[in-house]
């Protein structure tokens, strides 16, 4: 007797969450760029937004953000956090989505993660050992 098949769970987002998670990256660099969030933590800073994840019904949305540089990453986030609401009325106007999706924005941690993994890499005790070693003259034949 056949038993009946096991329900596929999607691993990862679907087609239209990132579709729709690109749709909204593009959008909120543009109401970024317009520098139009009266915030002193704002004031000067460019923020790049380097990644948008959807949920699976569309109706939140969480935007990795970078300052440039860096610099203030945690008062930058927490301020992006405060005008998330003014964020989303310009982003309702911006695309064309049945709902526009409640924003929470956090700090993209992986421009971190690869500084950490660059200088594991300059480390003299990982380069030694990815570094291949001198070939031996063992393996030749001696005429």
């Amino acid at each position: 007797m056949k038993r009946p098949a096991k329900p596929r769970v999607p691993e990862g987002p679907s087609q239209r969450q990132l579709r729709a998670g690109e749709l909204m990256r593009h959008a909120l660099v543009e109401i970024l760029r317009e520098e139009e969030i009266a915030d002193p933590v704002l004031e000067g800073i460019s923020v790049t937004v380097t990644e948008v994840r959807m949920s699976p019904d569309l109706r939140h949305a969480i935007v990795f953000v970078e300052p440039l540089g860096g610099v203030n990453a945690e008062g930058v986030v927490d301020a992006m956090n405060r005008h998330a609401k003014f964020v989303r009325g310009r982003l309702g106007r911006a695309i064309d989505m049945r709902f526009t999706p409640e924003l929470k924005f956090l700090h993209d941690e992986s421009f971190n993660e690869a500084a950490r993994m660059t200088r594991l890499f300059e480390d003299p005790r990982v380069r030694r050992d990815l570094t291949p070693d001198e070939p031996s003259d063992s393996w030749k034949d001696d005429d």
